[in-house]
């Protein structure tokens, strides 16, 4: 209860959470909504979890940076991402760069 207030009020209180929370995925997706990159906190099994990752790159397109390759590779997320800003191209493989 008191991690999750605390993520709820800036994501990047997850640095400061259990292993245990960081790999609660209530915990994380409330971290990540409110702080897309929060996601570099999360448990590796969280990071790769594409709902996690989707929504850290609709708050922030910086948020690529900590995904997995194969999230990276994905059209939906990078699209959410490049919503946010064309420099999430960055993390895109060139199959998405060549996506019309």
């Amino acid at each position: 209860e008191v991690v999750l207030e605390a993520v709820k009020q800036d994501g990047r209180a997850l640095m400061y959470a259990s292993e245990e929370l960081k790999a609660d995925k209530e915990v994380v997706l409330e971290a990540v909504i409110q702080k897309g990159r929060a996601l570099m906190f999360a448990s590796e099994a969280l990071n790769a979890d594409k709902e996690v990752v989707l929504e850290s790159a609709k708050q922030d397109w910086r948020a690529l940076e900590y995904a997995p390759e194969e999230l990276k590779a994905d059209k939906e997320v990078v699209l959410e991402a490049v919503k946010q800003d064309w420099r999430a191209l960055e993390y895109a493989p060139e199959e998405l760069k060549a996506d019309k």
